[in-house]
């Protein structure tokens, strides 16, 4: 893949910033993590659900957090120790049981509704809540109800 350098738009542009900075990781050679394996569905015209498969987590040991214009999803497995009574000797493990971070861009007015774990899947609801002022209106197209008075009318002398 080639790489775009995207610097001389940062200089002629304000306020576009955030966007290139998120196709320069997109473009980035960095691999995305694949796990733990995630979906996003649309569950009507302004709501939305991920739903991370996190099998053999606890709700204790996952977090939910959003900052500014992000969702972050963490898990994190509690460590056994050699002796500790609990601990079993586990002679496969196929079921993965490590800490992972996902992370997600919420466009702008999308807030999280709520977030629950059931069968192994955290479903996190979504939903875009557009304000009252920045939804498009109807201008009516009528008269004036009064015509632009003029003042005085004397020439320039």
């Amino acid at each position: 893949m080639r790489h775009f350098d995207l610097s001389p738009l940062y200089r002629s542009t304000i306020g576009f910033d955030r966007l290139f900075n998120m196709i320069d990781e997109a473009a980035g050679h960095e691999t995305v993590p694949a796990y733990p394996p995630y979906n996003i569905e649309r569950t009507g015209e302004n709501s939305y659900r991920i739903s991370v498969a996190v099998a053999g987590f606890s709700e204790a040991e996952l977090s939910i957090e959003t900052k500014e214009h992000g969702l972050t999803i963490r898990g994190s497995k509690e460590v056994r120790k050699e002796g500790d009574p609990a601990s079993k000797e586990v002679l496969y493990q196929g079921i993965a049981a490590r800490a992972f971070e996902r992370r997600f861009q919420l466009a702008e007015h999308v807030q999280v509704t709520g977030a629950s774990l059931e069968n192994g899947l955290l479903h996190v609801d979504l939903v875009r809540e557009i304000p009252e002022a920045a939804k498009p209106r109807q201008i009516p197209i009528g008269k004036s109800a009064s015509a632009p008075k003029v003042v005085e009318t004397q020439k320039a002398a």
